[in-house]
Formats: structure tokens, C-alpha cells, sequence
């Protein structure tokens, strides 16, 4: 069992008060930044880490945060991203409902390191519960001390404020936030100015998800060089993952980045196999916005080697044979599922939250969706296929935000890997409609790839 830096106490009665949360070593990351550490040793701690970003993108945090822009006399704010509107991902709720004093404790230290005197989480309009949890913890250590003025006796002072957004998909990329923050519709923004040149009013700005915020406190803690121990390669330190679908055990699982991918998805202690007896057909490992992979190329690489829970390992050969890390909302598809219709109801999602700015997008998500409709109620046509692929390379990199990306990529990635049951629909469409096409050769051993000569 690898070691719980962010899960250690959830299940402690009243972790979620400041009293518990305090006594089980909570709050002490603020005391060692602010009392111990300058700003920018704090951001040298985050680097030595290697932490990277748990949203999706995986960029290094402690990089992110060097580029923030410094003018004298100017505002500078972190904020939070808490949308979480990746289908599939449920882990930054399952925080901020269990242990929310972890969130603003790294608030707190990454506000510090950032020299923001104001911060905001911004949480997703349908967690009202969410919401109303965070309100009473910041209230709580505010009456503590570790909030407004003067904190813990120190020249560092920060207000920080909970925001909920309006329940767009597309106020989880950064800059359609921080236009919603500010009271505008979610429409992305052309970069450059990145946000830590110009973001929110128009001051340099940190977005971070609520998961890279949260690891922060264990990083000061133990340290940045104790943190980047755990993992493999540039895959350091733990990760929450989202698992669902036709699994045993769903849930959240912290795991150690690296731990094999058989493992997280076979063992008693993480997701126990595929429920009532089925077998793998497919898994989504990253949120519905990476490409889909058979079971054969999710258990194992191309080159017959173990996948590992890694953002290098789950993306080994690119797109072709590979996938992404993502946000962690690992989704597992059993024999009895349906690739199409699973694809379909993914268009029908990215159609319906395309915010219509870029031309390519507003367009192309309405037309995969049209077209991946009639394939599964039976009124396709085989160069529907090449349709949709010549479709998704259209918006593909053509579009201001990745929303684009997130649309064309899980569209690709089925046809390129389940083509046969994509034509089944067609050459056989009264059964389609009738039965699913089964699991056909997706969890068969892959062929050796010979070495070059």
C-alpha cells in the first residue's frame, strides 16, 4: 500500500471541522511557510517536488508559478480552479466535502509563495453543498487566526473568498474562468497575455486545480526532495484517481504514480476487477476527454510492456497506441458496453457545452454528433467513419481553447481502435439496435513487435 499524504486522515470523525483537522497536524504547512520560509523558498520547495498539475494538463506547478509576473504596486491572485466538469472526475469534490481545511491550508502557503493578498476558489454552480462546506471552513480559520489580517502574528494577510460558478464546462479551462470570475460570459481568451501576465482585472494570476493546491501542504511539510521520492521518473509524488464504470469497487484512490495499471485495476485494494464477473472491453483512463484504448493497449504498451499509472507510461505511443493521464477519471468499460453509443453520448456532451466562439468547434462538435447518432440508430453509412475522423482533425489545434481537443480526440481514438464495431452498426444495424457487439478481439494479446534490424 503506498503512503496517503492527501487521504491519510479522510476517514477521521470531524476531519472536516478546524478543531480535528488542527489536531491530526493540520495548519502546521502555514506555520513553517510564514514563521520559517520566504515566498520564494516556497516556490523552490514546489520545483524541487516536481509536482505537476493534477487537472489535466500536467504541467510543473513550481514552473507555473515562477512565471508569475511581479510589477511593483500591482495585485497578484491565486485562484482555484474547483469546476471539475470533466465527466468522469469526481475527486476535487470528494475533497472539498471531506477535508476542506486541506484546500485552504494550501491555499493559504501557495497565496504566500505567490504574494496574492486575495485568493478565490472557484466552485462549480452545481455544488451547492460543496460550496456551503468551504464557506463554513474558511469562516472557521479565519476566527483562528490563519485568515485576514495579520496571520499568526506575521506582516502576511490574505482574504480568500468562494465563488460558484454558473455550471459551464468550459469555465474549467482557465481563462473562460477567470471571465466568469469577473462577472463576464465563459468565453476562453486569446493567449498571449498567459494569466500570469494579465489575468484576472487584469493582473498576473495563477489558476491551479484543487488537487495541485492540496499536495502543497505535504510538500512543505516533508519537503520538496521528500515529496519527489515517491513516484517514478517525472511522475512524482501521489495522485487521486476517479475510478468508475463497471468496476467492483469505485471510488477515490490516492495512489503512488507508477503503480502498475493491472494492479490499480485488478487488486482488492484499489478497484477489485471488472464487476459481476465480466472482462475488460475498454477503459477512459484520464476523464472523457483523452482517447479510449481496447483493453489490450490500456493492460500493455505496444511493445508488450506493463502500463504503469504514469503520465509518461499511460501516453507511451502518442495517440496511435496511447492515451493520457488526464484528471484521474478513470472510466472501465466491460464486454456489454457499447463503443458507439459511449462516443455518442460524448459528442452530445461537447456539442452541448461548446461556449460557439471558434467556428471549427461550434460546427464540428453539432456534426459528430449528428453523425455519430445515426450510426447508432442504424442509419449510417460506412464513409461515416471517415467522416467523423476528417471531422476531428478539422477542429483539432484549431480552436482558442482545448475544448476543441477534448471533443475531436475521444472520437479519433474509438474509430481508430473500434472500427470494426463502428462498420457493424452499419452492415448489420437491426442487430445494433437490438444487442451490443461484444468484446471481439479488444482484450486479446497483442502481436510481438519484432525489433528493428
Amino acid at each position: 500500500m503506498g503512503r496517503k499524504l492527501l487521504l491519510e486522515h479522510i476517514n477521521v470523525p470531524g476531519i472536516n471541522t478546524f478543531d480535528v483537522y488542527r489536531s491530526k497536524g493540520g495548519y502546521a504547512a502555514v506555520e513553517k511557510a510564514l514563521k520559517t520560509l520566504t515566498p520564494d523558498e516556497v516556490v523552490e520547495e514546489v520545483k524541487k517536488s516536481g509536482l505537476r498539475g493534477r487537472g489535466g494538463a500536467g504541467f510543473p506547478t513550481g514552473m507555473k508559478w515562477s512565471f508569475l509576473a511581479k510589477p511593483e504596486g500591482v495585485e497578484r491572485y491565486l485562484v482555484c480552479n474547483a469546476d471539475e466538469s470533466e465527466p468522469g472526475t469526481f475527486k476535487d469534490r470528494y475533497l472539498m466535502t471531506h477535508i476542506p481545511h486541506l484546500l485552504i491550508e494550501g491555499m493559504i502557503v501557495a497565496s504566500f509563495a505567490l504574494g496574492a493578498k486575495t485568493s478565490y476558489i472557484y466552485v462549480r454552480g452545481e455544488m451547492m453543498p460543496q460550496i456551503r462546506i468551504l464557506e463554513r471552513a474558511i469562516a472557521e480559520a479565519k476566527a483562528k487566526g490563519f485568515l485576514g489580517k495579520n496571520i499568526l502574528g506575521t506582516d502576511y494577510s490574505l482574504e480568500l473568498y468562494v465563488q460558484p460558478g454558473g455550471g459551464a464546462y468550459i469555465c474549467g479551462e482557465e481563462t473562460a474562468l477567470l471571465e466568469s470570475l469577473e462577472g463576464k460570459r465563459g468565453n476562453p481568451r486569446i493567449k498571449p497575455p498567459f494569466p500570469a501576465i494579465a489575468g484576472l482585472y487584469g493582473c498576473p494570476t495563477v489558476v491551479n486545480n484543487v488537487e495541485s493546491i492540496a499536495a502543497v501542504v505535504p510538500i512543505i511539510n516533508d519537503g520538496g526532495d521528500e515529496y519527489a521520492k515517491l513516484g517514478i521518473g517525472r511522475s512524482t509524488g501521489t495522485k487521486l484517481i476517479s475510478a468508475g464504470g463497471n468496476l467492483k469497487n469505485p471510488g477515490v484512490y490516492e495512489i503512488d504514480l507508477g503503480l502498475p495499471v493491472e494492479e490499480f485495476l485488478y487488486s482488492d485494494e484499489y478497484c477489485g476487477g471488472i464487476a459481476n464477473g465480466k472482462r475488460l472491453k475498454a477503459v477512459v483512463a484520464g476523464g472523457s476527454s483523452v482517447p479510449i484504448l481496447p483493453a489490450n493497449l490500456f493492460l500493455k504498451t505496444i511493445n508488450g510492456e506493463g502500463r504503469l499509472m504514469s503520465y509518461e507510461s499511460l501516453s507511451d505511443g502518442g495517440f496511435v497506441s496511447g492515451t493520457m493521464m488526464g484528471s484521474g477519471g478513470f472510466i472501465a468499460y466491460d464486454e456489454d458496453q457499447c463503443i458507439v453509443r459511449n462516443t455518442w453520448n460524448f459528442a452530445r456532451f461537447y456539442h452541448h457545452e461548446s461556449c460557439g466562439q471558434c467556428s471549427p468547434c461550434r460546427e464540428g462538435t453539432g456534426w459528430m454528433e449528428k453523425v455519430l447518432h445515426r450510426l447508432e440508430y442504424g442509419h449510417g453509412k460506412m464513409s461515416d467513419m471517415d467522416l467523423l475522423v476528417d471531422v476531428s482533425k478539422k477542429i483539432e489545434g484549431n480552436t482558442i481553447c482545448p475544448l476543441g481537443d477534448a471533443a475531436a480526440w475521444p472520437v479519433a481514438s474509438a474509430i481508430r481502435h473500434f472500427r470494426d464495431e463502428f462498420e457493424w452498426h452499419v452492415t448489420d444495424s437491426a442487430s445494433a439496435t437490438t444487442r451490443n457487439y461484444g468484446i471481439a478481439h479488444y482484450a486479446d494479446p497483442l502481436p510481438k513487435v519484432e525489433a528493428a534490424v
